[in-house]
């Protein structure tokens, strides 16, 4: 029943907004927001005329919510977004939004697409998000759009993120931030922006190094955006550079506790120390280049032309020490030292012409996407030192375990339009068609003869049409209902084509030992809802939203702590749930709240291969690690009649109970017939802010902030997995079953100084 629940309304809906009604009250006098729906943004279209929700936020926001980096202030200031804090590295988060994932980890089942200034920054090689590489000094805006949006492209299932960076228009002068934290933490940026009658030009420089708060957890990062604008006869050109290169570590789930096999828990290593990894090093090295080149102008009668090129080329090195896979007798080497080295080259093209004549406001498009990887991986003999970490052994050199050349090409053509129907009713219409060519060129060590073998090539095709059909209706005092429905598609990337046969798991990051035949990911996305606001600042919204996917790409783990697996198609999953937000300005005060439900499940039996178990689960069975209740609740206070320029503010977020992966049956071994619930305790986190400007100092800021207040011990993530430690750390070689969680950072300061010349 509850799964026709939302077909229903949305149908009730659609049918009330198209009959011929007329709107009860003209609406107050509003700020007309644009909001690009679209990686080249056009026009914009007015963001009450969307038939679904989004989240737009603006430069002077992203600086007041004092984030740590975009995953924090996402999971702060969107409802239906957290992070899962599974590498334990600030930079590399693991963002889900409605229970999709823009992650860094390789191996995430991906479902959100992210821009930058138009350029897709998902790599080609797993479709992850490098995060440490998004110029966050530079950005001037960050705007999500939920659903299956087929104008976003390929690969846009739960919704998109598009990042844009700031200009010498739109952020002229000279402008830096220091700030110096816990655990080690220092941070630098600095930008300068000029403009003129017809050229502006902007550089921004961020900068940041931590000792981290978990052990041997340095990391360091740092990006350079560099923009040049010219405006003439033809269009305006601008060019932009970004350079970034990092090295940060992500040490991942440390075991809690062990247990029987009636489920007795007996405290293990990250019970005795919250800072505690389970095995080191975990390394990675990403390095960055890229160049892009817009161009715009008004071709007269309304219309806008655009386009754009990039080539952008990251380098990505890892290092991670881990368990050997197999200890034959006493005495043999018990680690193993992997390195990995990728190589991704990506380039493309795309045009746009917009514009808005009578009723219609309408964009059409195409692009083209063509990207290279050449990756390699390495294994090398070793043993574990005192503190868990693997040295590799003197005199055995490290053997190539895996090389592969591959390649994807993407095109895609599409057709927007919104129309005015009537007075406060819009309908908008969407379809893009779409053709991905994927291959592969796979070397992989032979198990029966050591000896390294070349498979030929494999070129898989894949060709969809995705269309999308809203509509709004604006009811009065302020409140619009709208509907939509969309469907988009995401094809197999170069690594889980690369590692699809269950026969030949394989290792993450990316050993490539197989590539069977995978399908497209289909989904099809639900939304609907009211929004509201008026002049005086109250506003907000409610949405219900469905997501059903088919054919879903999971990475089946046959080794938690090991990194074995690989990738296999899923029937059907399912995200479905609400999300609903208000915010209001009362005098000194800006307060807001934010509340979701999300019920994220598989739809079909099957059975998931996760770490040492075979897990049989049904349809309605929940999907491990995403909460189904997640509470937000912020509060900013001018406090000018005590001090002048003085702010203070608060949030708080509150997660529900989740699941955890290889206890979604309730088992804990595949032959058991006692249910046990593993699932990992509900928690909150309060975060403190705190502003100044001094009198008499003109664009000189202080600020502080304390994140997790309270010091709350708390996981976010957490998986079962055999150690081979005993709870003092000590290498055993005894396999016993854990529970291994992500540890939430402890209570951090900050303090810090902005200026604005």
């Amino acid at each position: 029943m509850r799964e026709h629940a939302l077909k229903s309304i949305t149908a009730a809906i659609l049918t009330f907004l198209g009959s011929t009604g007329t709107v009860v009250a003209q609406q107050p006098a509003q700020t007309i927001e644009i909001v690009g729906t679209s990686p080249l943004p056009g026009q914009g279209v007015d963001r009450a005329l969307l038939p679904y929700t989004s989240h737009v936020l603006r430069r002077a926001q992203i600086h007041e919510a004092q984030s740590d980096n975009t995953t924090d202030l996402l999971a702060r200031r969107v409802p239906g977004a957290q992070v899962n804090d599974i590498q334990g590295s600030p930079f590399q988060g693991d963002l889900t939004f409605r229970g999709f994932r823009a992650s860094g980890i390789l191996g995430a089942s991906q479902g959100l697409s992210v821009y930058l200034d138009g350029v897709r920054i998902n790599e080609p090689f797993g479709d992850v998000v490098n995060w440490d590489l998004v110029p966050e000094f530079a950005l001037d805006s960050l705007s999500l759009v939920p659903g299956a949006n087929p104008a976003f492209g390929l690969n846009t299932l739960g919704g998109a993120i598009a990042l844009t960076t700031a200009s010498g228009s739109s952020a002229p002068g000279l402008r830096g931030d220091v700030s110096l934290g816990s655990f080690g933490r220092k941070r630098a940026g600095v930008s300068y922006g000029a403009a003129g009658e017809d050229w502006h030009a902007y550089a921004a420089l961020g900068l940041f190094d931590e000792n981290g708060w978990r052990d041997h957890s340095a990391g360091d990062l740092g990006t350079l955006l560099a923009k040049v604008g010219r405006r003439t006869d033809a269009g305006e050109f601008t060019l932009s550079v970004l350079v970034g290169r990092s090295k940060l570590v992500g040490n991942g789930l440390v075991p809690l506790d062990t247990f029987d096999d009636d489920g007795l828990r007996t405290p293990d290593i990250g019970s005795a120390r919250r800072e505690a990894v389970y095995t080191h090093p975990d390394l990675t090295r990403n390095r960055l280049a890229q160049t892009s080149l817009g161009w715009r102008r008004e071709l007269g009668g309304g219309m806008l032309a655009e386009a754009l090129a990039y080539l952008r080329q990251t380098r990505r090195t890892t290092i991670n020490g881990d368990e050997a896979d197999e200890v034959v007798n006493a005495g043999d080497p018990n680690a193993s030292f992997n390195r990995t080295a990728t190589r991704q080259t990506a380039g493309g093209v795309a045009f746009s012409l917009a514009s808005r004549q009578g009723a219609h406001q309408w964009q059409a498009g195409a692009s083209l996407d063509h990207a290279r990887v050449r990756y390699q991986q390495t294994e090398q003999a070793g043993t574990f030192d005192a503190t868990r970490g693997v040295l590799p052994l003197e005199g055995e050199n490290a053997e190539l375990s895996a090389d592969v050349h591959g390649r994807s090409i993407q095109a895609g053509v599409y057709a927007t339009d919104t129309w005015k129907l009537a007075e406060g009713r819009h309908l908008t219409a969407t379809l893009r068609l779409n053709e991905a060519h994927v291959s592969n060129t796979l070397t992989t060590l032979d198990d029966d003869t050591g000896e390294l073998e070349e498979h030929p090539r494999e070129t898989f095709r894949y060709r969809s049409a995705n269309p999308a059909l809203g509509i709004t209706q604006a009811l009065g005092a302020g409140i619009t209902a709208f509907a939509n429905v969309a469907r988009n598609t995401r094809v197999p990337t170069v690594i889980e084509l690369g590692c699809a046969d269950p026969d030949e798991p394989c290792r993450l990051p990316a050993g490539l030992q197989a590539d069977p035949y995978l399908k497209q990911v289909r989904s099809t996305s639900y939304e609907t809802g009211v929004r509201f606001g008026s002049a005086a600042g109250h506003g907000g919204s409610l949405a219900l939203f469905r997501t059903d996917n088919r054919d879903d790409i999971l990475f089946r783990s046959t080794s938690v702590t090991g990194q074995l697996g690989f990738f296999q198609n899923f029937d059907r999953t399912r995200h479905q749930g609400v999300d609903t937000e208000w915010h209001t300005r009362l005098g000194a005060f800006d307060l807001g709240l934010g509340y979701s439900h999300l019920d994220a499940t598989y739809q079909t039996d099957g059975v998931l291969r996760i770490g040492e178990r075979n897990v049989q689960v049904r349809r309605g069975t929940r999907i491990a690690g995403l909460p189904r209740h997640m509470l937000k609740a912020s509060a900013d206070w001018t406090l000018s009649a005590w001090l002048p320029g003085l702010s203070i503010g608060a949030d708080l977020q509150a997660f529900s109970r989740r699941g955890v992966a290889g206890n979604e049956d309730g088992l804990l071994a595949d032959d058991g017939d006692e249910s046990v619930d593993f699932s990992l305790p509900g928690y909150g986190v309060v975060n403190l802010r705190a502003a100044w400007k001094p009198l008499g100092v003109a664009g000189l800021e202080i600020f502080a902030r304390v994140t997790n207040v309270a010091n709350r011990r708390f996981a976010s993530f957490g998986a079962l997995a055999e150690t081979q430690f005993d709870a003092a750390g000590t290498y055993t070689g005894a396999e016993s079953d854990a529970l291994f969680v992500a540890p939430g950072a402890p209570r951090a300061f900050t303090l810090g100084l902005r200026w604005k010349f």
